[in-house]
């Protein structure tokens, strides 16, 4: 093939030159037949295309193979099938061809076709003001000398690039109903659209492609009772709320990373409040102008506040074994003489339950059983590990979580001394927990006649010991 070089050369010589066919076919070394084509024929721009040709094109084997890729771009990558597996059925419908073939026409299809996978892009969404996103996410914090897992209820704002969390013990309805109705009071107003992922709490048929979602009853009656319209996500869509997915890592990374210590929700939501307002004092990434200051225009657009409290409450139908217990959040709860009542009814908030008799009469209440949901420190792999940094010990993450006493304890600059502690506590935490070793310090850990027990100042450290209580705080 000529290239357009050549081609003006043929055309030059033709006609201002004077050259005749043959000439110019001896003079460049090309064909005749070329010379005529290139020299008094126009050249005119066309459209390229090239015809694949070979079973996977001529015969009916590409057009089952495009299909069968077509319809695994639509599930995670995990239930998608390889090469080998197309193959494979392909063999058994008698396909002529080989491995190399199909693998070949695999790789060109995903190629060309590569605007067609969900995952390969997404288009750019707008977000006007006064919508939000709404998502959980889980966090750790540390609570009476256990870690325990809080489920984090984050709202943002695309528009403006709010973001507004809550703490809360689950992700049940009574919590999400709850942790929105705490949000809504620190936004001082309600969205006019949210968007939601399809949580169970909320959403019972998810969205498809021919049919609208179908929400619960009580998340619908909650969005009436407030006013905002409900977006549900298409499943398998994070990217439809990206905005939100990005506020739940920035919580996570900028408040839980060090592991907080939680006193109760009310201080730790109190605390994480803090946290966002402070956040919304910086730039948004794109506008030029601070977050606050484009909430407050947002927040013109919001919806007001309805004048009624919205009553959030779930009631279940329970009924006792022949123990009298009853099971509540994947709990039993012993409540005496249960049995002979029959059917009870259960009343669940947020944070307590109350049992009631088909009369009325309330025979139990207190707070629910995943309050309670706690998982112990490691502390005798922790205390193993400082035993080999004794110097370093008052910079481990863990520090902090130590009781008042054991901290004072540790506390020391003689190593020689803090090694000896270090190995009097692993000896007691084979058969005591590190909170009745705090509870109990005189009578366990210390020692008589340990001279060094005079150089710690223990007047004040008995106010830092965290009792035991039955006490939940909201």
């Amino acid at each position: 093939m000529l290239t357009m070089t050549d081609i003006n050369t043929i055309k030059n010589l033709r006609n201002n030159h004077d050259k005749s066919i043959n000439e110019i076919a001896n003079t460049l070394d090309i064909n005749w037949r070329t010379a005529k084509k290139y020299a008094d024929n126009a050249i005119l721009p066309g459209e390229k295309s090239t015809k694949k040709s070979g079973m996977m094109y001529d015969e009916e084997w590409g057009d089952i193979v495009s299909l069968w890729l077509e319809e695994d771009y639509r599930l995670p990558k995990k239930k998608r099938r390889t090469n080998k597996n197309y193959f494979k059925f392909l063999k058994e419908l008698s396909f002529p061809g080989s491995y190399r073939t199909v693998c070949n026409y695999v790789q060109e299809w995903k190629s060309t076709h590569h605007n067609d996978i969900p995952a390969a892009g997404y288009e750019r969404l707008e977000h006007p003001p006064a919508e939000a996103q709404l998502d959980f996410g889980t966090m750790e914090v540390e609570h009476e000398g256990s870690f325990k897992d809080v489920k984090a209820l984050i709202l943002s704002t695309p528009y403006s690039n709010s973001g507004f969390a809550v703490a809360l013990p689950s992700e049940n309805q009574e919590c999400l109903l709850t942790g929105m109705k705490q949000i809504f009071t620190q936004m001082g107003c309600v969205p006019r659209k949210i968007r939601i992922d399809n949580m169970t709490t909320a959403v019972v048929k998810p969205k498809s492609k021919f049919e609208d979602p179908i929400l619960t009853d009580e998340f619908q009656q909650f969005a009436i009772h407030y006013g905002f319209q409900v977006q549900v996500c298409n499943p398998a869509s994070g990217h439809e709320k990206g905005s939100v997915e990005n506020k739940v890592g920035y919580v996570r990374y900028n408040f839980f990373s060090e592991t907080p210590i939680m006193k109760d929700f009310t201080s730790l939501n109190h605390e994480l409040e803090k946290k966002m307002i402070e956040k919304r004092q910086e730039k948004h990434y794109e506008k030029k102008q601070t977050i606050e200051s484009l909430w407050q225009e947002e927040k013109q657009v919001c919806l007001a506040l309805p004048d009624e409290d919205y009553p959030v409450f779930k009631e279940v139908i329970v009924r006792a074994n022949k123990l009298n217990e009853i099971k509540l959040d994947n709990a039993l709860i012993h409540i005496h003489n249960s049995w002979r009542h029959g059917n009870l009814y259960a009343y669940l908030t947020w944070d307590k339950y109350r049992i009631a008799t088909q009369n009325g009469e309330i025979i139990q209440e207190d707070f629910r059983p995943y309050l309670y949901r706690k998982r112990a420190i490691d502390w005798y792999t922790i205390l193993k590990d400082w035993r080999q940094r004794l110097s370093k010990i008052s910079y481990s993450r863990y520090w902090k979580y130590l009781p008042g006493r054991i901290q004072a304890y540790l506390g020391i600059d003689n190593l020689r001394l803090l090694y000896q502690r270090i190995d009097r506590l692993l000896d007691l935490l084979v058969t005591h927990t590190m909170i009745e070793l705090n509870e109990r310090f005189y009578e366990l850990v210390t020692e008589e006649n340990e001279e060094s027990i005079s150089d710690v100042n223990w007047q004040g450290y008995d106010a830092l010991v965290k009792p035991r209580t039955n006490e939940v705080s909201v």
